[in-house]
């Protein structure tokens, strides 16, 4: 433990007044010439006073760093580091002395002797904290953190035997039974309301077909073309909700695989030109060499933009363009952020007006629905395109203007890999 504050400063206090007092003896016996050498004696007394304390600092920092450690008992900080669960100890001030390896993704890996209220700050959690400390009393709180992605825990807080007495706090990560819970009943009001109208449809239909059209071929073929279109309408939307289930459960997890956006991006253009070729629209993909590679899980990238590139094939202008542009971006003008590595997607289609971009990520949001579902849109695809991006820890930026078309430009952080691609030339699929 660091001492009182009175022995920290005796230790350079002493030095400074035995400076002072041989320079008052110079000084009574040599005039002049002492007095400046009771000013240079004081002087290099202020500077060990200063060289004393800072040392002092320096290895009170350096204790306080392992002291978390050395108040355990032998084998117990070894087994404590490699609990799956984030553990802290504090002490009765409610300062952290230790934390294990799991807890530095909740708090950070800057904690030492930092009073826990810096860090977790749910008025909750700090009152079971102070309450278990003072009074022994075992606790068990609900919380939950809402950056960068919102996490929950359950905490229970228990006070040692030990001398001095800790307070142990333990937490269980359960996002996901939270997230379960929350996307089934998202699914199921979402599903509900969304396959209303198409099922309606094909009941109608079919009830139509066994009354007065049964002997009707032209109406039976124009109806079961409609049954069709409607069900396969059911197909996209059932299998646009199962996906974005999926992502959303897993968006507190972050992906781990190193993946190259170049090789991404032109496989999911590739698998859009079919759709590209029926409006006549042309996909040029400009990319940039030595482009970083990112992290992330590599199916739901190509999911991504799939996404945006079909969005602009539907919006665009028939016989137009589909620009997809690539670099990188240092910073994104914040002080110490990563780089970032960008893919911008652009369409010539009629734009998105200023109102309506702030909402263009909500589920089931269409700024045309006439023309969303004639094109085969389900309303969940910049929905999906928003939770992978959150997961991959980037941002999404939509520009539009009323006329001249719209980009939307994913930001992902840059990985130190680097792809060295001298070669890389523009792709055009038409």
């Amino acid at each position: 433990m660091a001492e009182p504050i009175f022995f920290g400063v005796r230790r350079w206090l002493w030095p400074a007044a035995a400076g002072l007092a041989l320079g008052a003896v110079a000084s009574a016996f040599g005039g002049m010439i002492g007095m400046w050498a009771a000013i240079a004696l004081a002087a290099l007394a202020a500077a060990a006073a200063f060289f004393v304390a800072g040392s002092e600092r320096a290895v009170t920092a350096a204790d306080h760093a392992c002291e978390g450690k050395d108040i355990l008992p032998g084998f117990a900080p070894d087994v404590f580091e490699h609990l799956p669960d984030p553990l802290l100890l504090l002490d009765a001030g409610g300062r952290i002395v230790f934390a294990n390896a799991a807890m530095a993704s909740v708090i950070g890996s800057d904690y030492v002797r930092k009073h826990v209220s810096s860090l977790l700050r749910t008025p909750a959690l700090l009152e079971a904290a102070e309450r278990t400390s003072a009074t022994g009393e075992p606790t068990t709180v609900q919380f939950s953190i809402p950056v960068p992605i919102e996490r929950y825990f359950n905490a229970y807080l228990s006070r040692t035997d030990s001398n001095p007495p800790l307070t142990a706090m333990l937490l269980h990560d359960i996002t996901a039974a939270r997230r379960a819970e929350q996307t089934r009943a998202d699914f199921v009001a979402n599903a509900s309301h969304e396959l209303r109208t198409p099922l309606a449809a094909v009941s109608g239909f079919i009830d139509t077909l066994k009354g007065h059209a049964r002997d009707d071929a032209e109406a039976r073929a124009r109806f079961l073309d409609i049954m069709s279109v409607e069900a396969g309408r059911m197909r996209r939307l059932i299998d646009d909700l199962l996906s974005l289930t999926r992502i959303e459960l897993n968006e507190h997890v972050p992906p781990l695989g190193e993946v190259r956006l170049d090789d991404v991006v032109r496989d999911a253009a590739a698998a859009l030109s079919p759709l590209a070729q029926i409006d006549r629209i042309t996909i040029k993909i400009t990319p940039t060499p030595n482009l970083p590679f990112v992290s992330g899980e590599r199916d739901e990238l190509t999911q991504l933009f799939q996404n945006l590139i079909h969005n602009a094939i539907k919006y665009g202008r028939t016989g137009g363009h589909v620009w997809v542009n690539m670099g990188v971006s240092s910073g994104q003008g914040r002080r110490g952020a990563p780089d970032m590595v960008y893919v911008g997607i652009t369409d010539d289609g009629e734009g998105i007006p200023r109102d309506a971009i702030p909402r263009l990520t909500e589920r089931f949001y269409r700024v045309d629905v006439k023309r969303s579902r004639e094109r085969g849109g389900t309303g969940l695809g910049l929905a999906i395109v928003k939770h992978i991006v959150n997961r991959h820890h980037g941002r999404l930026q939509i520009e539009s203007e009323a006329g001249a078309g719209s980009t939307f430009t994913v930001f992902l952080p840059a990985l130190d890999q680097v792809i060295h691609n001298p070669d890389a030339a523009v792709m055009e699929l038409l």
